[in-house]
């Protein structure tokens, strides 16, 4: 299981827009609007929580299994736009 400590850049943010109920990516270059599952997963990106945390803390909330590949592509892909470090 992957122990990597995945954190958010330091030139995003992230913030909820109550009125459209969704999170949002803030950066320099724009905003990206975060589905719900995508939201959950990178408000977990801190550097203090394992990949391996993430997916146990999510797998218990939602009660659900075998999350971790789908964890493991979004912080992967959030690593390549260089969202996360």
């Amino acid at each position: 299981m992957n122990t990597a400590l995945p954190l958010l850049s330091h030139h995003l943010r992230m913030r909820y827009e109550p009125v459209q109920s969704v999170w949002m990516l803030l950066s320099p270059e724009g905003v990206v609007q975060l589905n719900d599952s995508a939201a959950a997963i990178m408000r977990r990106c801190d550097g203090k929580h394992t990949v391996q945390a993430i997916v146990a803390e999510l797998e218990d909330l939602f009660n659900t299994e075998g999350i971790a590949s789908q964890v493991q592509s979004l912080i992967d892909e959030g690593t390549r736009r260089g969202w996360l470090v």
